[in-house]
């Protein structure tokens, strides 16, 4: 662990650790009693990963399992890769990380960024599968001289990091007053290991597990089976498993909770927003399922949360409103949802090579302010009562004038899935209507009146 008491370091693998416990207040409101978050993204490759990797690798090396210019080998979502790659460049190693087709664009980047070699493999394939992550990392450890397969899931040193650092950390924070410990899980190691050391210090601490639908962890430790029928394949990054990895122990656990997917996304984002923490998918899930959990909490009792890492990690994932609406987990009122709330209407246009007395008659005949300027059907620009005023106020033979040597540029034209909050970059005091191109090509209009109803409703 760092020592917190020193300024200057030798290298960066010694700031790892000794993250900071921050009180949470919007996202826990309903809840009885006070919760703190263990915010690991404090550690220099923000995530918990950091603690257990560094620790699996000096523990291979006290061990003789690689030797020095080696190769490391893992199968990773990206933050324990992450981890491994600082420690290979500190000590000299060569990284070949493999990693699946779910987990977000940029993990992958950031590995290659510090060096890695990266394999993307598909998520949707049996462990067993040779295609699967676990099966190529396994494979690439038997063919390449000098390496070391890393295996996070049943290398004990994984745990052993948490019963070393995170536990005595938490333990030491709280002042021993620690109740309840939540954990998102995955390989087991953070859950274990933490949660072993508060437990051997009092007892009657609770340690909750966060699973995700897909996974087969909580059938596990609920009835012993690991039942196969129960793996699906899930959004939620950096948790839940499809086997069993070797660091569990029931023993360390006291219960388990599932969390959906759109759950830890929404949570995720409300953290960020509300208490300034800009965290990842897991932490979303660990606070969804600790809200689903409040009746098990009381006055007095003190939980802390682990943040397990930096939200830029998903910034093309859940913190991109496009995906997240893809896949129906944000609920916001979009250009789409207006129109169909405005019903069927039509769409008055003019050509450019009509006269600007057209266009006055159209505009008092609708009682609108801006019209669409077409050219053999396409958007070439628009005119406006405004424009339209302050050209006749300059000129007095504009009615005779055509279109097209009057008009305005062209509004905007967004997406049809553009958020309606999002609408006030592009409808300005200068600019009082937006376009947009339905699924079948056809342009409609909307106004500073329309949203200004739809807010209003």
């Amino acid at each position: 662990m760092a020592n917190t008491a020193k300024r200057v370091y030798d290298n960066i693998l010694q700031t790892i650790g000794n993250t900071p416990l921050v009180k949470l207040h919007k996202v826990v409101a309903d809840l009885p009693c006070e919760v703190y978050a263990k915010v690991e993204t404090f550690n220099p490759g923000n995530s918990i990963k950091d603690r257990m990797a560094l620790k699996m690798l000096e523990v291979a090396e006290q061990e003789g399992k690689i030797k020095p210019g080696g190769t490391i080998i893992e199968g990773t979502s990206g933050n324990t890769g992450m981890g491994l790659a600082m420690a290979a460049i500190i000590k000299g190693y060569k990284c070949i990380f493999a990693t699946t087709d779910k987990q977000s664009k940029e993990k992958a980047d950031i590995l290659k960024a510090m060096g890695a070699e990266v394999i993307v493999c598909p998520t949707n394939v049996e462990p067993e599968d040779p295609s699967s992550y676990y099966s190529v990392s396994k494979r690439l450890a038997t063919e390449i001289p000098n390496s070391w397969y890393v295996n996070q899931y049943d290398n004990l040193a994984n745990r052993q990091a948490h019963y070393e650092q995170t536990g005595p950390e938490i333990w030491e924070q709280t002042e021993g007053k620690v109740t309840h410990l939540v954990v998102a899980s995955g390989t087991g190691g953070t859950i274990v290991g933490t949660g072993k050391y508060l437990k051997e210090k009092n007892p009657n601490i609770k340690v909750w597990a966060i699973d995700t639908y897909g996974s087969l962890l909580k059938k596990w430790f609920d009835t012993g089976e690991l039942d196969m029928g129960e793996v699906h394949p899930y959004i939620s990054e950096g948790f839940g498993e499809d086997f069993l990895p070797e660091n569990y122990d029931r023993a360390a656990i006291d219960h388990f909770e599932k969390v959906t997917d759109k759950d830890g996304a929404v949570w995720a984002r409300r953290i960020t927003k509300e208490e300034g923490i800009f965290v990842g998918y897991s932490a979303g899930s660990v606070i969804a399922g600790l809200n689903q959990m409040k009746g098990e909490l009381k006055k007095g009792d003190l939980v802390v949360v682990i943040f397990h890492d930096h939200g830029s990690r998903y910034v093309g994932k859940i913190y991109n409103d496009e995906w997240m609406m893809d896949r129906g987990f944000l609920d916001v009122q979009t250009v789409k949802d207006l129109l169909g709330g405005l019903g069927r209407r039509r769409l008055v246009t003019i050509d450019e090579n009509a006269k600007v007395s057209d266009g006055i008659d159209l505009m008092k005949k609708y009682d609108i302010e801006q019209i669409p300027v077409l050219l053999n059907g396409a958007v070439t620009g628009t005119i406006t009562q405004s424009g339209l005023f302050k050209k006749m106020i300059e000129q007095t033979d504009v009615k005779d004038m055509l279109i097209g040597d009057v008009k305005e540029a062209a509004l905007p034209v967004v997406d049809m899935n553009t958020p309606l909050d999002r609408l006030t970059h592009y409808i300005t005091k200068d600019n009082g209507a937006i376009m947009t191109q339905d699924e079948s090509g056809q342009y409609h209009i909307l106004t500073k009146y329309d949203v200004l109803t739809a807010f209003s409703k």
